[in-house]
């Protein structure tokens, strides 16, 4: 059990829930028996004789038949094994039964093999048959070395064992006041109810009342975090008037929106206080998160700190690096000739970067003349040494680590101030679990100006001429003075060749040949369909000059189409790119999609995203770019896309191969669970942080938050 479920205690044992349950099945006049369903049968046995056979060489064999009838029809029961002497002296000819079994065919006849059988008496009831028929079994989550049934016996002998000793041992999670006042089953009920169920309604009993114990359990470990953050001692960063942030607002050419006040207001008020704040900002793509950010490091400056922007990619980085440059103007320049009064310095650290250039930032960054440094990784090195670091700004949560963000939190003299973008939408409840210790901003309105994308999918096998439409829609925006993305799965260079990778996905083993390459599109878009424009290529192994000149091009618009992998998935900005063709999207995740197509239509004139694929029309892949195409609500499509991959571990241990700690719980069906178990959990720990008077919730706590778990919610 230990080894191939993760089963190594009792409480492991209780906790192994079954994933379904079946009902014997309704009783079946043997005359309308359905081949390959289970069944449930009333009938007198007419004969019953134990035959031998030849094993193959392995000796003999014996085998029961029974030959049962009950009016309508006759059929055959077959028992195999040492036991088939037992059950003969049971089945006598006029015995009376109810027998229950999957229904197989064997020389063109119906029978049931090693079916569960109760004799009944003579004065069996109506009432006894169909308790018999309806009784529910359940089948566990099982594997090839321990069955199911094995599983029920184990856990039967565990029930049994534990109710004779008043269930000594069992911590129950939930405080009693919370338990009474939520009307849910104390826990040993809850417990024989989902093992043993009588009835339906048992089932949904149970299961309301071990949803509650996870999700109570996860807040609390959550709450606890929060409540320790709010210990920690941080320096408060309160916006100067007539500082560089007044100066900024002043020259922007647009009004905020009223998302992008609402929450810049959250961020400063948390700027404000004495312990760090920790904020979630996720917003649609386009929906000026990037501004908000920028806003709140111009406002930690003007309070004397500095402010480090944390990009996964050098791409990103150098993107984030240029737009903020750009939209602060003079502003960027402090120190420099023209530069104004107000202004700080704003440098980019990479790993690429020359030695010069390289040693120039850090000394402006160990100095304070940088008040804003934007970089990639590099930036958590053990060389790099901040002035004053007092906010952190950390850009594609789902790309960064946790000890990533964990050692840059570590280079301020106390801890500094953390944001946390994410533009993938993530549903309320998901947000209060994973980024449970997080506060929460959304922008949720895009800016004045942004145009609707239309979103299409090309079902290139069967019908090969949507994709030359495809390709003549590209050469008609370009003739229309705009840009175009194709973006591919793979480089196609050789280092990425999928040979001997694991297919990720059943359409994957179904689709044989290699995800179609940048480097193989490219030649042939450019010797055929598309020649004649300027089409050039990205991807996340050019040499970083090479790639910073494509796209200093490409936003200058001297390249007509970009063919590139998902480099350009996140950051990139050229408001004159309106077309994106997708090869291969249904190698792509769902949100990754939506991710993608929201780099077009940034500007003045509509969007157009084609999703390529030849998966045939009913697979799932199919369906999921049809849900890719049907909606613009990323919040919808990251419903979508948590239901198809379900949502791991929200502990952050899917990666690692730990079993989740979610076994009854799915954060998107069980909303308002996981909303009343946090404000319950909030309350618990304001009132007693340590848990001094919850052991037993303390208990299930320490059960949760094994080492490497907890590890994960210190740093988060």
């Amino acid at each position: 059990m230990a080894d191939h479920l993760d089963l190594r205690t009792v409480g492991d044992l209780l906790h192994h829930y079954p994933r379904r349950y079946a009902e014997r099945g309704e009783l079946t006049a043997l005359a309308d028996l359905p081949l390959d369903e289970h069944v449930t049968v009333v009938a007198q046995v007419a004969d019953a004789r134990v035959l031998t056979f030849n094993k193959g060489g392995r000796g003999k064999g014996q085998r029961l038949e029974v030959t049962i009838t009950d009016g309508s029809g006759r059929m055959q029961l077959v028992f195999f094994g040492r036991a088939v002497f037992f059950h003969q002296k049971e089945l006598l000819p006029g015995r009376r039964g109810m027998f229950a079994g999957k229904v197989g065919l064997f020389n063109r006849k119906l029978q049931l093999s090693h079916p569960e059988y109760k004799l009944l008496d003579a004065d069996s009831s109506d009432e006894t048959v169909k308790a018999f028929a309806s009784e529910l079994l359940p089948i566990y989550p099982a594997c090839k070395q321990l069955e199911s049934w094995t599983i029920e016996q184990s856990v039967s002998i565990v029930l049994d064992s534990m109710a004779a000793t008043g269930w000594a041992g069992l911590a129950d999670p939930l405080p009693p006041a919370l338990r009474e006042g939520r009307g849910l089953a104390a826990l040993p009920e809850a417990l024989q109810k989902v093992h043993r169920p009588r009835t339906r309604a048992d089932i949904e009993d149970a299961r309301q009342r071990l949803k509650w114990d996870e999700a109570f359990v996860l807040q609390v470990a959550l709450a606890r975090r929060r409540f320790a953050d709010t210990q920690l001692p941080a320096v408060a960063r309160r916006p100067v008037p007539g500082g560089l942030l007044d100066a900024f607002d002043a020259k922007l050419p647009f009004t905020l929106t009223d998302g992008q006040r609402k929450v810049s207001k959250e961020i400063f008020d948390d700027l404000a206080t004495e312990h760090p704040m920790h904020r979630l900002l996720q917003g649609e793509v386009g929906s000026g998160k990037t501004m908000v950010a920028l806003r709140a490091m111009l406002a930690v400056v003007d309070a004397g700190g500095q402010a480090a922007m944390l990009a996964p990619t050098e791409v990103l980085a150098q993107q984030h690096h240029r737009s903020i440059t750009e939209m602060m103007g003079e502003l960027a320049e402090g120190g420099l000739l023209g530069g104004s009064e107000h202004g700080t310095k704003v440098v980019l650290l990479t790993g690429s970067m020359g030695a010069a250039a390289r040693r120039q930032a850090l000394l402006d960054l160990v100095t304070g003349e940088a008040g804003i440094v934007i970089g990639t990784h590099a930036l958590i090195e053990d060389k790099v040494r901040f002035h004053d670091l007092g906010l952190v700004v950390v850009d594609e949560q789902h790309r960064f680590g946790v000890e990533q963000r964990d050692a840059l939190r570590g280079k301020g003299k106390q801890p500094p101030h953390l944001l946390v973008m994410t533009a993938t939408p993530i549903p309320r409840t998901v947000a209060m679990t994973v980024f449970g210790d997080l506060e929460t901003s959304v922008l949720d309105q895009l800016p004045a100006g942004r145009s609707p994308i239309a979103s299409h999918v090309v079902p290139a096998a069967d019908k090969p001429h949507f994709l030359t439409r495809a390709w003549d829609r590209v050469r008609e925006e370009v003739e229309n003075g705009h840009q175009a993305y194709v973006v591919c799965p793979r480089i196609g260079d050789g280092e990425d060749d999928p040979k001997g990778k694991k297919k990720s996905t059943p359409e994957d083993e179904a689709e044989k040949r290699p995800p179609l390459a940048v480097l193989d599109v490219t030649e042939k878009l450019r010797a055929g369909p598309l020649a004649g424009l300027r089409v050039e290529v990205l991807h996340g192994r050019m040499h970083p000059d090479d790639k910073d000149d494509v796209m200093r091009r490409f936003a200058a618009g001297e390249v007509d189409v970009l063919v590139a992998t998902t480099v350009i998935e996140v950051g990139v900005n050229v408001p004159n790119a309106t077309a994106m063709v997708i090869m291969d999207a249904d190698r792509f995740g769902v949100s990754q999609l939506h991710q993608l197509r929201g780099r077009v239509g940034r500007g003045s004139a509509p969007g157009l995203c084609l999703l390529v694929t030849e998966m045939p029309e009913a697979s799932p892949a199919r369906q999921r770019l049809a849900a890719v195409a049907a909606t613009l609500d990323g919040f919808e499509l990251s419903r979508i896309d948590l239901e198809q991959r379900r949502e791991g571990d929200v502990l952050g241990q899917a990666q690692s191969g730990v079993r989740s700690s979610l076994r009854m719980l799915t954060v998107i069906d069980d909303e308002d669970v996981i909303t009343a178990a946090r404000e319950e959990a909030t309350a618990v720990v304001l009132a007693d942080p340590d848990l001094t008077d919850h052991p037993e919730l303390r208990t299930a706590l320490d059960a949760l938050l094994d080492k490497e778990r907890e590890e994960y919610l210190e740093k988060g």
